[in-house]
């Protein structure tokens, strides 16, 4: 089942959605900061009730996705994946666009957490880099989760994206690796820039989508 069609006005609705998903994801980190990067309540509690939780099939489960979302291959493997699987579909906007949603998508993280600064969980099971704001796993998922919808909008592609970021965001904070508002933060940064570059890059998405009479933007 298609999820239904954006049309020109939905240029606007992404940019928009997008900016007020970055916007928040800046305010939540401005947040943080004005608290003295003290964890919230929901984050204490949450990382509390995990302290005691050991699960030893979803820790294998977090363990991976832990090194699934890292940095080489989120960030190098699936893109490349990704635009050798594009271009061979001959959608090379498609593969333009995924590529420019992965690289802004982590470089806005690296700015956050050099921003923000934010200490991690103390009980952290993983070796991690600076900042645990916003969580760089996450908004690494989320990205890929919206440029899926965007370039496949189906009911089951959104039904995978939501559960594929759930899943990457419990995996984070079971390994106390982040505070669940930073995985929060991750979400909106991820969603955020993927929803603005589509908007930027809208009419050659369609213009593809027409010329290929591909699901995109159908």
């Amino acid at each position: 089942m298609s999820i239904p069609s954006p049309r020109p006005r939905s240029r606007l609705a992404f940019g928009a959605t997008g900016g007020v998903l970055l916007v928040l994801s800046v305010a939540l980190g401005a947040w943080v900061l004005a608290r003295g990067n003290e964890p919230f309540t929901l984050d204490a509690a949450w990382n509390t009730l995990l302290v005691g939780v050991d699960w030893s099939p979803f820790d294998v489960s977090a363990r991976f996705l832990n090194i699934a979302g890292g940095v080489i291959v989120s960030s190098l493997v699936v893109p490349v994946a990704g635009i050798v699987l594009l271009l061979a579909l001959r959608r090379p906007w498609s593969a333009g666009y995924f590529v420019a949603a992965i690289a802004l998508s982590g470089l806005l993280v690296q700015i956050l957490k050099h921003l923000f600064g934010r200490a991690r969980p103390e009980q952290i099971l993983v070796i991690s880099d600076y900042g645990s704001y916003p969580s760089g796993h996450v908004a690494n998922a989320a990205t890929l989760a919206a440029v899926l919808v965007v370039l496949l909008p189906r009911a089951w592609t959104l039904a995978v994206a939501v559960i594929w970021v759930i899943v990457m965001a419990l995996s984070r904070t079971y390994l106390h690796a982040h505070w669940l508002s930073d995985t929060l933060g991750g979400a909106f940064v991820g969603v955020g820039i993927a929803l603005v570059c589509a908007a930027l890059m809208y009419h050659r998405l369609d213009k593809e989508r027409a010329r290929r009479r591909d699901p995109v933007f159908s």
